[in-house]
């Protein structure tokens, strides 16, 4: 047995919930995991996953061998980034445009990561809102959320998905009362956000079963994808309701320290913009950009796999394409 291969699938399968997402991730067949994850728990002894009709979950011995695993892995992860690195020796610069809010939620809090493994590349991040000749030229690797258009001879791939969570401040809640069912968010101050196709992102839409709600928000404010930070701060202020991306949920983001409260965590959100990343074909080629282009590839599938579930890819909503100055008016 391929003892580092077998903890690897148990591990991808145990956060990911499911043995499927786990080949996927690998680029293996879902017998291949199975079968790995089979040999681990006999080696042990012990059984570590529950395997359900509805996916799979973690027993009590499964829960304790993750967390002892997991620092192990991240060691050997890291050894592996810097060997990698020491013997790239890759220099110069790399020209990157990036969408604000992938730079202010994911990709700032890493970059000096970035620049531990391979210092002699250097970053040159460029402001980018939406696909056009003028924003895609002179750069090699664009990160953009969402259904870029008119994307040239680019390579576009879809590094992870995203979701929305509704939440607003502890206060607010209180002083207003928590919603049970997605209508009740009509008789609440919703804080929208355009987006960078410039349609105010009015139309949220929830799914819980076979039940589709689909509620058109309404507020004292509306703010330009640019300026998401206002809608946020405004509601850790307790000035109303947002629908924010979950990346808020992670570790020592505000939904964690408590600032934000989530609701409605029972229903999903349909629409599910994904993260892309675009670079020119010969890209690749060029080494410094290559290594940008591999570990942001890495740094996604990272934030995908602390998910508790996984997220589908949703096709483009109407509105994208519609040119409408609100998301309601294309239905």
């Amino acid at each position: 047995m391929d003892k580092l291969r077998a903890l690897q699938y148990f591990v991808t399968a145990a956060e990911g919930r499911s043995l499927s997402a786990a080949a996927r991730h690998h680029g293996v067949s879902v017998a291949a995991v199975s079968k790995l994850i089979a040999a681990l728990e006999a080696e042990l002894k012990a059984t570590l996953l529950e395997r359900r009709a509805q996916g799979i979950t973690l027993t009590a011995a499964g829960s304790a061998y993750l967390e002892a695993c997991r620092p192990a892995l991240a060691q050997l992860h890291e050894a592996d980034e810097q060997a990698a690195a020491g013997a790239a020796r890759a220099q110069g610069t790399v020209v990157a445009a990036v969408q604000p809010v992938i730079a202010q939620e994911v990709l700032t809090a890493v970059l000096p990561r970035f620049n531990a493994l391979y210092p002699d590349i250097q970053l040159d991040i460029r402001f980018f809102m939406r696909m056009s000749e003028q924003q895609g030229q002179g750069v090699d690797a664009i990160l953009v959320m969402g259904w870029p258009q008119n994307v040239g001879d680019l390579v576009c791939r879809q590094l992870c998905a995203t979701s929305f969570v509704v939440v607003a401040a502890p206060s607010y809640w209180a002083a207003h009362g928590l919603p049970r069912h997605p209508s009740e968010l009509e008789h609440h101050n919703c804080l929208c956000i355009r987006s960078n196709t410039g349609s105010v992102m009015d139309l949220w839409n929830f799914r819980k079963g076979d039940e589709r709600v689909t509620v058109r928000a309404r507020g004292w404010l509306v703010s330009d994808n640019v300026h998401r930070d206002m809608v946020r701060d405004l509601i850790v202020a307790g000035l109303g309701v947002g629908r924010l991306l979950d990346w808020h949920q992670r570790p020592g983001a505000e939904v964690a320290r408590g600032l934000m409260v989530p609701a409605l965590t029972d229903w999903l959100v349909d629409e599910v913009p994904p993260v892309n990343l675009l670079y020119p074909p010969s890209a690749r080629r060029v080494p410094r950009v290559r290594i940008f282009l591999d570990w942001v590839t890495q740094l996604f599938a990272d934030v995908e796999r602390q998910r508790q579930q996984p997220l589908p890819a949703t096709p483009m909503p109407r509105w994208v394409t519609a040119r409408k100055l609100r998301a309601s008016a294309a239905r």
